[in-house]
């Protein structure tokens, strides 16, 4: 059938009446589906016949549903961009799925009048990616940092109040849980050896021995993970034969400033095998301005100081102390350690800190002391650690265990707060297990 080749101006689909050539008999009971042409365009076209309707019902819109097509997608009808645009100018807008209807109420819902509410936060809250959109706080592996447990075995020794954990062969065990920590984006560690008997002394010399199981566990990592963000512990207790932070007085005195002798060679022995960040957590006064100035003396300027700032004479400890058999001999660590009743000695602590050098502010434990992350994260414009530790880990493991507690979501929630109370980085135990469920991976 010839037709004119006057361009088509059309946008949708509708029900029209069918006109057809003088040969084809119209049918005055059916309506043919076609291309709606404009006014000023006399054409003809093929007609298909489609289910009878009745005739009042013409120029009714022909709707399809996204989900009833192929593949989800409509059925294109080779229009230009111009002449899809002009055909909607001249009111022939195509249609669209209609509006979802209002979901109905259960049975016995009472009717009541809208509240006149100018804000309603659940609005921000109703789908899943919105919640996505309006998180304030994220938690990455980045965040985290691993603390390992470290001995001069070739066995990986469990330890018992830590379910999960292990004293980690330096050799073998810790390579292959720092290859894991990578995998999955952990890429910073922190230290903590398990040091033998008979290397102890009330003096703590072995802290600093060169050849000792940090440095030389440090020197291992970075040969083999030169990229690898190693932390280090300074304090006298894993090295001394008291279990003390400090050395012992024979009165029970723990000595401040002899102690920081001490912490300063430990300090430069860690930072010449390697490591990146070291880590005073002894709480004696103005430890961290010596170690600065050590430090500073030997050529490692770029040797960076994360202060146990407010360390608390916490509880939370003992699985810690199991795992590196370093309990104090006699008494407690209160004359050095903060109280945990206390709130604005941290301030008083975080401002030395910042004066002396320091580079990080940490808190410990972590989530009992909230209320110091937020305070410290308000004061001070350095970043802000939290350490979630042993006591913390161990209480989730054991409700885990018990089945009292979700321990994976239990494990997230917890580490999201110390986030959210203003933590740049958090030392946690879940690191490996964390992370794994951060990257979707299974435990």
């Amino acid at each position: 059938m010839a037709q004119s080749s006057t361009v088509i101006m059309a946008s949708t689909i509708f029900h029209a009446p069918c006109t057809a050539s003088p040969s084809v008999k119209p049918l005055s009971c059916q309506n043919y589906v076609g291309l709606k042409p404009s006014s000023s365009v006399n054409l003809r076209f093929n007609c298909v016949t489609t289910t009878t309707v009745q005739a009042h019902q013409t120029r009714r819109p022909f709707v399809v549903k996204a989900s009833e097509t192929r593949n989800g997608s409509m059925k294109k009808l080779g229009l230009t961009d111009a002449e899809c645009e002009a055909a909607v100018v001249a009111g022939n807008v195509p249609e669209a799925p209609p509006a979802p209807p209002k979901p109905a109420a259960p049975i016995g819902t009472p009717l009541v009048p809208s509240l006149p509410l100018s804000r309603r936060p659940r609005r921000n809250r109703k789908s899943p990616a919105l919640r996505a959109s309006f998180q304030e706080t994220s938690l990455s592996p980045a965040n985290f940092v691993y603390p390992l447990f470290i001995h001069e075995g070739e066995e990986d020794t469990p330890i018992g109040a830590m379910p999960g954990c292990y004293r980690l062969g330096w050799r073998h065990g810790l390579v292959k849980e720092v290859a894991k920590a990578r995998d999955v984006g952990v890429n910073s560690i922190v230290l903590f050896p398990k040091v033998p008997d008979a290397l102890k002394s009330p003096s703590g010399d072995e802290a600093y021995n060169d050849n000792g199981l940090v440095p030389r566990t440090i020197r291992l990592l970075k040969d083999k993970f030169p990229d690898l963000v190693i932390y280090t512990d300074v304090a006298l207790d894993p090295y001394s034969s008291d279990g003390h932070d400090g050395i012992v007085r024979e009165d029970g005195v723990i000595m401040n400033d002899e102690t920081i002798h001490q912490l300063c060679k430990q300090a430069v022995s860690q930072a010449r095998a390697g490591a990146d960040v070291v880590s005073p957590s002894d709480m004696m006064d103005g430890r961290v301005g010596a170690i600065r100035a050590a430090l500073d003396a030997e050529g490692f300027q770029h040797v960076s100081i994360m202060s146990y700032t407010a360390k608390y004479a916490s509880s939370f400890y003992g699985p810690f102390r199991e795992a590196l058999d370093s309990n104090p001999r006699f008494g407690d660590k209160k004359t050095y350690q903060m109280n945990p009743a206390n709130y604005r000695e941290a301030l008083v602590e975080a401002r030395e800190d910042e004066s002396e050098g320091a580079d990080i502010l940490l808190v410990k434990p972590g989530l009992p002391y909230l209320d110091i992350i937020r305070l410290l994260r308000d004061k001070s414009p350095l970043p802000i650690a939290a350490y979630q530790v042993s006591g913390e880990y161990s209480m989730i493991k054991a409700g885990g265990v018990l089945k009292m507690i979700d321990e994976e979501k239990v494990m997230l929630e917890s580490l999201m707060c110390l986030r959210r109370a203003g933590a740049d980085i958090i030392l946690t135990y879940f690191a490996l297990q964390a992370a794994r469920c951060l990257c979707g991976e299974k435990r």
